[in-house]
């Protein structure tokens, strides 16, 4: 091949090249990295892609040149020399895509054991999904549930998840991890938060008509506020008092999301107001204590006028430990008189 040929075709390799690289760099494709897996995956990500865009450089270069210097007449209606093949060519297009696709495979492996090793100190989270609500709660602070998952930065922490119904998947997309959630299985997915803020918790499998709504929060913040926070929550809901307590509860589980409630400063619209309670029991024919008890447990068991069935969620009556329920029911009893 002469020297111009191979100058042209070097110079629509780097101009191809370089036009993809621009577009790779240019646009934010990912969000945020936001954990120390977060940051291996990407690696990967960016591995793959610049095998990819030297790959593309050379192919359009091969394509474009050829479009140009090798193009027939308008009027040659002849046929190509008849031409056996370039076994150096076969041999070269061969060996190198394995070499590539092997150090792909190589190299996510080795991410894949890192993302995988559990560290000593590690803590532990309980992660329950249900159509369509998360739960988490935490061993390390009396079973203390929570509706929105708080994590400190810079500790592993390894979630043990169930699904109470159908397969879900946990994904937070600043973390980069994606796991299926599986009925009558626990999986498992670790975590090492870097970067302090709130980040989505997505249900990444279609699982039924609210899948879309199925969202959640994740908070990363400094050790030592999630220490105080965790120390705070589980005294407060482990505490003899009810009001403490139930209230604590209350707040965790994201009541007053949905609910008003004068006691605990709630507005929600969603749900029965919980300032009537009584009211509300009266109507439905049952002791104030089990109408409350039961509405939180089993939710569709009577629908107050005017709301509807099925968005209550149904995983408290088994998310909530039996003293931390115990707690919310005497609280809401209490406040609502």
């Amino acid at each position: 091949m002469r020297r111009g040929s191979i100058a042209s075709l070097l110079g629509i390799g780097i101009v191809s090249g370089g036009i993809a690289a621009a577009v790779a760099l240019a646009i934010p494709w990912l969000p945020v990295s936001a954990s120390k897996e977060a940051g291996r995956i990407d690696f990967v990500f960016w591995f793959v892609v610049t095998i990819c865009i030297v790959i593309f450089a050379i192919v359009s270069a091969a394509i474009l040149y050829s479009v140009v210097v090798f193009r027939a007449a308008p009027d040659d209606d002849s046929d190509g020399p008849p031409i056996h093949g370039h076994t150096g060519l076969e041999i070269a297009w061969t060996i190198v895509p394995t070499i590539l696709v092997t150090a792909i495979g190589i190299v996510s492996a080795i991410v894949l054991s890192q993302d995988d090793a559990i560290a000593k100190n590690a803590m532990n989270v309980n992660v329950t999904a249900q159509q369509f609500e998360w739960t988490f709660s935490y061993p390390e602070a009396h079973n203390l549930t929570s509706a929105t998952l708080m994590l400190p930065r810079g500790r592993e922490t390894v979630l043990h998840m169930q699904s109470r119904d159908v397969i879900h998947a946990f994904f937070v997309p600043e973390f980069r991890e994606n796991e299926d959630i599986v009925p009558g299985l626990t999986t498992t997915l670790n975590v090492t938060p870097t970067r302090d803020g709130t980040y989505p918790v997505i249900c990444n499998e279609l699982c039924g008509l609210g899948h879309s709504t199925m969202r959640s929060t994740v908070t990363v913040m400094e050790p030592a506020a999630f220490d105080k926070w965790l120390k705070g929550q589980s005294k407060a809901v482990t505490s003899p008092s009810a009001a403490t307590a139930g209230a604590a509860v209350f707040k965790n589980n994201g009541c007053a999301a949905c609910h008003t409630l004068t006691a605990a400063k709630a507005t929600g619209k969603v749900g029965p107001d919980l300032d009537k309670l009584p009211a509300e029991a009266q109507q439905a024919k049952q002791p104030l204590a089990s109408f409350v008890r039961t509405s939180i447990t089993d939710p569709n068991a009577y629908i107050q006028p005017g709301f509807p069935k099925n968005v209550m969620p149904q995983t408290f009556g088994k998310a909530i430990p039996k003293q931390q329920l115990d707690a919310l029911v005497t609280y809401l009893i209490n406040s609502s008189k």
